[in-house]
């Protein structure tokens, strides 16, 4: 069971988990273990309510697919055990991540004064770089 929030929960079933060989370099072991994990997450098909699903479906990230399925590989530690907690962890924050309201931006103008300074202060610059030029003799 992978709690989301408080009234928001993830069953076992709705989460497939599947052993893979890690990629990269590796000791003597590499070869023999699959200590990496792929994880797969039907966004339609899942019991998240309407809500998080329509954000998931609409957030733009490179791990969820154009049928709404997300897939995380996690291969960042030895044991399986803790590349499982830390593909449903990432699975987690994906969620929360998605669903998490951002406030409206309001279109803001500066001031006359800060205008007005900024004019004063490209005129005093340019004056500045005006006195650098060749000396006329």
């Amino acid at each position: 069971m992978l709690r989301i929030s408080d009234n928001v929960e993830l069953a076992d079933h709705e989460v497939e988990i599947s052993q893979i060989r890690a990629q990269g370099a590796g000791g003597q072991n590499v070869n023999k273990v699959s200590s990496a994990v792929h994880l797969r997450f039907d966004i339609p098909a899942s019991s998240l309510p309407p809500f998080y699903k329509e954000r998931l479906l609409a957030f733009s990230d490179n791990r969820i697919s154009k049928e709404g399925v997300v897939v995380i590989k996690a291969q960042s530690y030895r044991t399986l055990e803790l590349n499982r907690e830390d593909a449903l962890a990432r699975l987690k924050e994906l969620i929360l991540e998605a669903v998490k309201t951002r406030k409206t931006r309001r279109p803001t103008k500066p001031s006359k004064s800060a205008r007005r300074k900024r004019t004063d202060r490209k005129t005093q610059k340019g004056q500045t770089k005006a006195l650098r030029g060749k000396v006329k003799l």
